[in-house]
């Protein structure tokens, strides 16, 4: 499956100066809300994740996803492995597990994001189950930024990496791009502006 290919089609595969969620910039972003929104597609997507995940025979009871990011992503992979969906999201900056959400005791929970960059969102999500007494047993991603090690891929762990190297990750493609810390981003010193995601129509 040619996952660039989804997201070029869909103008969602963006050239510029970003803002990302960790703080750092970067020469392109990849916007999956411009691909999810289209129903087929999404399950398409989803569906070949699935696929992955249940060849790794790994049992999965939820699907749980941080907001708002990851909840298409994490709604469309819950349908396709058949168990239920649940969301977290920040209240006053903290992630956190609410809207009546409730995680048994030893619930496998798989942690499910559009986009994996370096894993922060999702383990933060992670711990959140975890906390209720869940057990997470999977990351996975549509995409995954070559930051974390993802099942099939011969792209190195880089140590910006959070997801725990135990836990398997599963995404249906890499795309690396470079990534700069704001101190020292060549596309600042050349005066150019980082735009957030989402803040000007894009």
């Amino acid at each position: 499956m040619d996952i660039e290919k989804y997201y070029t089609q869909a103008n969602a595969l963006l050239k510029g100066h970003f803002l990302l969620s960790s703080g750092n910039h970067s020469d392109h972003y990849l916007q999956s809300a411009k691909v999810l929104e289209n129903p087929k597609i999404a399950q398409e997507l989803a569906t070949a994740l699935a696929q992955q995940i249940n060849a790794a025979k790994i049992q999965i009871d939820c699907v749980c996803s941080p907001a708002i990011g990851g909840i298409l992503a994490g709604y469309e992979l819950a349908r396709a492995l058949g168990v239920r969906f649940i969301f977290t999201e920040r209240v006053e900056g903290r992630m956190t597990l609410r809207r009546g959400f409730q995680v048994s005791l030893g619930e496998k929970i798989l942690i499910c994001e559009d986009i994996i960059t370096t894993g922060g969102s999702a383990l933060e999500s992670a711990q959140c189950v975890e906390f209720e007494g869940g057990e997470v047993v999977a990351y996975a991603g549509l995409a995954n930024r070559g930051f974390c090690k993802r099942v099939g891929s011969s792209l190195p762990r880089k140590p910006e990496a959070r997801l725990p190297e135990h836990i398997p990750f599963f995404a249906l493609e890499d795309f690396v791009f470079n990534m700069y810390d704001p101190k020292d981003c060549p596309l600042c010193k050349q005066g150019q502006e980082a735009i957030k995601p989402g803040s000007r129509g894009n």
